[in-house]
Order: C-alpha cells, then sequence, then structure tokens
C-alpha cells in the first residue's frame, strides 16, 4: 500500500522502517559512509510503498520557494526489476504536480540512472559529479 507523510504525521515505526531501508541501502549496500538522516527529513513529504510491514519503495519530496527536490530515491534489493521504481516516481510525480503545481522538480540522479529519469522528462543541467564518491548529476523537470 502507498502513503505519504509529513514528517509530524509519522509515526515512530514508520520514521524507523524508512530510517533503516534508507542506510541499508545508501550506507550499507552502496558503502557510503555519509550523514544519511538530515534537516530535509523535517520538512520532506515522505513517499512509500510497504508490504508485509516492510518498505519496498520510498523518495522523499522536499519543497522550497523556488523548487521541489525528490530525493532518498530507493527500492527494496529483493523487489527491484519489478516495475517499483517506474510507480515510486509516477506517484512522486502526481504528487509534485497536485502540491505543487508552478515549480521545477529537481533530482540529484546517480550518473547511471540518467536514463532512467529522463524517461519522466527529465533533463541534465550539470556535468556528472561526485558526490560522497558515487557520480551524480543534477536534472530539472520542467512542465
Amino acid at each position: 500500500m502507498w502513503q505519504t507523510k509529513t514528517f509530524e504525521n509519522l509515526t515512530a515505526l514508520e520514521l524507523w522502517k524508512i530510517y533503516r531501508i534508507r542506510t541499508a541501502v545508501f550506507v550499507v549496500e552502496q558503502q557510503c559512509a555519509y550523514q544519511e538522516v538530515d534537516e530535509y527529513d523535517k520538512s520532506a513529504v515522505h513517499l512509500w510503498r510497504e508490504e508485509q510491514g516492510e518498505i519496498q519503495a520510498y523518495c522523499r519530496i522536499i519543497p522550497s520557494a523556488s523548487a521541489v527536490k525528490i530525493g532518498r530515491v530507493l527500492v527494496a534489493q529483493g523487489v527491484r526489476g519489478t516495475g517499483l521504481a517506474r510507480d515510486l516516481m509516477i506517484k512522486a510525480l502526481s504528487s509534485v504536480q497536485a502540491e505543487f503545481p508552478d515549480q521545477p522538480v529537481i533530482v540529484q540522479a546517480q550518473a547511471y540512472l540518467q536514463d532512467f529519469y529522463s524517461s519522466f522528462g527529465f533533463n541534465a543541467v550539470s556535468d556528472i559529479y561526485l558526490e560522497d564518491g558515487i557520480a551524480h548529476l543534477d536534472m530539472v523537470w520542467l512542465r
């Protein structure tokens, strides 16, 4: 089941599950030591799909005065290749269109996912750069 909640509306268990899956993917799996939990979590809208008590897909939507950022996009290792990443982005972009209709949408994409994000209409607006030792590029979705 898909869920969308602000930080204030998350239960302690939901927040724990979110931090657990994000740490599993972005810190442990990608072998990248960095401060995974940050200030943006408090202003973000958290979107995830949970089945049988486990988060399968997740992202956070961070609004600002000039743009909306979609970040921490992930699919749990055991359900990759099932189309959940595409479903997640469709849900995220639909949510952004409904809540923030006049703002551009930004992703700080891992470089190997450029074609995936391009398939939704995102365009690269930076060269590839290293972020925590992983190749990234900035992409924008203009409506």
